[in-house]
């Protein structure tokens, strides 16, 4: 069982939403689609079930050309980030909907049903109204439904959006445990580097319409293949610094011997990747890089306190662990491990990986 997208593209009134795409998602696996906020990814999902038909390209379902198919004819099912439950109606009910609608057989439906509870943990609940759930709860139900279809394509934009952060670190941990249980195809849209990490599986990573990278989501987080892609796997987003190399020395307004992943490389101009929590407020190690900078925000976690830096006119973000008491708009200086830097080329693609990308 697969989805393949083969050129696939998406225009509205002469704008380009999806630019065109090539993927392919095998049975049995978790992909992730990761991107900010119209990146495109419930566009990318529309056309693989069918709500959307692409400008140019096909959607192959099967090895079969489904492009012009309706969507209640594919084995598709999508839940998404505002849930929708029938009020009026028991979780049973609900969750037996669309097989009704299907004209499943009375025994088979209830075979179904309590098939899904169970693998949902609704089965208590299963004669409550939905207005009667948690919201947690809620969201199983419109799981549940989507997943009694025994579609083998499951959609989930952002589901878990809407739901307190308790709720969704208790469906975070659910979901791959469904997935695996279901053997269905799964696509899950999220916004959040974090997300993504903990459902594993594959990650394709989304900027302004185009697909960036998808692969293992351990090797796209490691080895972002450009600046972008960096950019949108990282949450706070990566820091950047323009930076020189001549005859071994580094210059970024100050000067620095090569080393690390910058030592070796041609003379040249290049683009300097770290993430916040490579930086740090004492020096680590005798080759680290220091940076002067000026303190502008702090943010208190808790355990973690970011701090919000002015570099040359630069904004970083680091995040540093333990509670910190620094003093605003003051000079704050901030050292780098060579070794956690990744360099791209001027135009942002990966020149060299960090080394210590394969580990981090």
């Amino acid at each position: 069982m697969t989805l393949e997208l083969k050129g696939v593209s998406k225009v509205v009134e002469g704008q380009v939403h999806i630019h065109p795409t090539d993927l392919r998602l095998e049975k049995g696996t978790m992909n992730v689609l990761l991107g900010p906020t119209l990146s495109g990814k419930t566009s990318l999902m529309r056309l693989m079930a069918g709500l959307d038909r692409p400008a140019q390209g096909r959607v192959i379902w099967q090895g079969q050309d489904v492009t012009g198919m309706r969507v209640q004819d594919r084995q598709v099912a999508m839940v998404y980030q505002q849930f929708v439950n029938y009020p009026a109606m028991t979780v049973y009910e609900n969750i037996a909907s669309p097989l009704r609608l299907m004209g499943v057989s009375r025994p088979e439906i209830d075979r179904r049903v309590r098939e899904a509870a169970e693998l949902m943990r609704l089965t208590p609940m299963l004669t409550r109204k939905p207005l009667e759930l948690s919201g947690g709860q809620q969201q199983r139900c419109a799981l549940a439904r989507a997943l009694v279809k025994n579609a083998g394509l499951v959609l989930l934009d952002e589901p878990l959006a809407n739901l307190d952060y308790k709720l969704r670190e208790e469906l975070r941990v659910e979901i791959p445990r469904i997935f695996e249980a279901s053997g269905a195809i799964f696509v899950y849209a999220t916004t959040e580097p974090e997300e993504a990490l903990l459902l594993g599986g594959n990650t394709a990573t989304l900027w302004e319409g185009r697909v960036t990278q998808f692969g293992p989501t351990p090797q796209v987080y490691r080895q972002p293949v450009d600046a972008t892609t960096a950019r949108v796997f990282s949450d706070p987003p990566m820091n950047f610094l323009p930076v020189r190399l001549a005859q071994g020395r580094l210059s970024y307004g100050d000067s620095h011997a090569a080393a690390g992943a910058l030592a070796g490389l041609p003379d040249g101009a290049y683009l300097a990747g770290f993430r916040p929590n490579h930086l740090h407020l004492h020096q680590p190690s005798a080759d680290a890089i220091r940076f002067d900078t000026r303190l502008v925000v702090t943010e208190l976690t808790g355990s973690e306190t970011f701090i919000h830096l002015d570099h040359h006119g630069a904004r970083w973000v680091g995040l540093i662990h333990g509670v910190h008491d620094l003093a605003l708009d003051a000079a704050l200086p901030v050292w780098l491990e060579p070794r956690h830097i990744y360099v791209f080329a001027e135009d942002g693609r990966l020149v060299t990986p960090a080394p210590y990308a394969l580990a981090a």
